[in-house]
């Protein structure tokens, strides 16, 4: 089984290798990391990077693609045409395309989500609007062969999902004990919904300094406050 997981510079590590601890151990998965060009991948803290051994331009199709979200990288990857060509081509080819995170407007970029139900990361889920798609605050969603994830740990649990509609649910539930996901978090803050007030403007400053460490896409945002505006409930 081929997986194709694409990557680029300022993208959130969890949203690639979240789904890789559960997706590479698919019967004869064969996983490919893939970017625009090979070599060493950044992501958004700076801190860890990744290596593409492929280019988009040597994958030409795969069973599941994954395309990982960003803090604000996910941007410069909507408005690539080559890259939402290439996303094109190879979600003719796929069983599941699959996103995590703000990879959903990239894929509503390439026009895979219009008019269909998608989810996102909460502080962009709006712009799913943009694209003719209809925002829905699941954890995961289905429609037809896409799945969209919510932020970042989300990619863990749509995998997991995954897993069970390609080998079952009882292997999907060992797939689940191996990495012994049973997350506990010490607060009741992981969800838009659940947070408080106060908790909810912190991660807006957060999102905020994490998007002008890169003055790339700062530049091209200019006011990243316009993107993560949002009103609770939405």
């Amino acid at each position: 089984m081929d997986i194709v997981i694409y990557i680029y510079n300022g993208l959130t590590a969890l949203d690639a290798i979240g789904p890789y601890e559960v997706l590479s151990r698919l019967p004869n998965a064969s996983v490919k990391f893939v970017a625009k060009e090979k070599g060493v991948i950044v992501s958004d803290t700076h801190f860890l990077k990744l290596v593409a051994e492929y280019d988009i331009t040597e994958i030409d199709k795969a069973d599941i693609l994954l395309i990982p979200g960003s803090v604000v990288g996910f941007i410069r990857e909507a408005k690539d045409t080559n890259l939402l060509s290439w996303i094109n081509k190879i979600d003719k080819t796929t069983t599941w395309t699959t996103s995590v995170c703000s990879g959903s407007i990239i894929l509503a970029a390439a026009g895979l989500l219009k008019n269909k139900k998608a989810t996102s990361h909460w502080g962009v889920i709006h712009l799913l609007k943009e694209y003719g798609s209809i925002p829905t605050s699941e954890r995961y969603i289905q429609e037809g062969k896409i799945i969209t994830a919510q932020g970042v740990s989300a990619g863990i649990d749509m995998s997991l999902y995954l897993v069970s509609q390609i080998i079952g649910d009882e292997k999907a539930k060992a797939y689940q004990l191996f990495i012994e996901y049973d997350p506990k978090p010490p607060f009741n803050s992981g969800n838009i919904n659940k947070a408080d007030n106060p908790t909810i403007e912190l991660a807006k400053k957060i999102l905020s300094k994490e998007a002008k460490k890169d003055l790339t896409i700062w530049d091209i945002v200019k006011n990243v406050q316009s993107l993560i505006k949002l009103k609770r409930g939405k």
